[in-house]
């Protein structure tokens, strides 16, 4: 219970500071605890190995993002300030597509690599029917939106705004070299199939082997989720969608009138201090 409860607060907690960091690998790193915490929470609920695949999911498409990010900052002349980035789609667009990839992995995006284990942690805990199991299920889809938000918030101020940075830093700005470029085509491919390729080994109703070493079986609850209703499992994918549409709403009404955006966040300020420091 104290595993479990930890775990998924530490989830939420993680998710919500990284909604307004502005270091690009800070959301990251942000987004990587919050994601221990899914394991964590799993792990407390007694679904080891699908934490465990979860481990192994996230580990290639977080290197992807860290890399890409990497990228980014060295060909910006190691900038790493969100805010005086924007416009590098044309400069960086195979960096792009890595960051998108990386992103849409992270979010849980339909049949890429996140999506197999992180809808399942959060199956699995709604099939708990308790107390502890709707509390999980609860700060995970929280976390899920938070996870959308600053994904996509990412993207936006990177790539797709209007070019916010110093001219010196325009002029010298170049996509990475080859060398570099390669093992983000490899981790992609991994982001895009390697959920889909290893699922069967621990989710599913064909995987009772893998899973029974790791867990006892009354806390057995794989099956339980398999047959949960639709709804309910369209729930994460629901505020993902919503986290990327009010990223995608805020930012557009900055561009659009910045005044505005500037007094609410001077009424909230005391919120976004708390959540910028952590």
């Amino acid at each position: 219970m104290v595993v479990s409860i930890v775990g998924a607060l530490t989830s939420f907690f993680a998710a919500s500071v990284g909604l307004f960091q502005n270091d690009l690998k800070r959301v990251i790193a942000y987004s990587t605890c919050s994601q221990l915490g899914y394991m964590v929470f799993i792990s407390g609920l007694s679904h080891y190995s699908v934490s465990m695949f979860h481990l192994a999911n996230h580990a290639v498409f977080k290197a992807l993002l860290f890399l890409s990010a990497g990228c980014i900052i060295h060909g910006m002349s190691d900038e790493q300030d969100l805010r005086k980035m924007g416009g590098l789609l044309h400069i960086f667009p195979v960096s792009y597509i890595m960051v998108l990839i990386g992103s849409l992995a992270l979010i849980g995006t339909p049949f890429l690599t996140g999506f197999y284990s992180k809808d399942c942690i959060l199956e699995l805990a709604f099939a708990k029917h308790n107390f502890l199991g709707n509390f999980c299920y609860f700060l995970g889809c929280s976390a899920a939106f938070c996870t959308s938000f600053y994904s996509f918030r990412l993207i936006f101020l990177t790539f797709v705004n209007p070019t916010n940075t110093y001219k010196s830093y325009i002029e010298h700005a170049h996509e990475a070299p080859i060398k570099m470029v390669f093992p983000l085509v490899i981790l992609s491919l991994g982001a895009i199939f390697y959920g889909f390729l290893s699922r069967d080994l621990v989710i599913g109703l064909g995987s009772l082997y893998f899973n029974s070493v790791a867990t006892n079986f009354y806390n057995f609850n794989l099956i339980d989720s398999e047959f949960l209703n639709s709804f309910v499992k369209n729930i994460p994918l629901i505020f993902t969608i919503l986290g990327a549409f009010l990223s995608l709403l805020l930012i557009n009404c900055f561009e659009v009138n910045k005044d505005f955006v500037f007094h609410k966040k001077l009424n909230a300020r005391s919120f976004y201090i708390f959540l910028n420091k952590k």
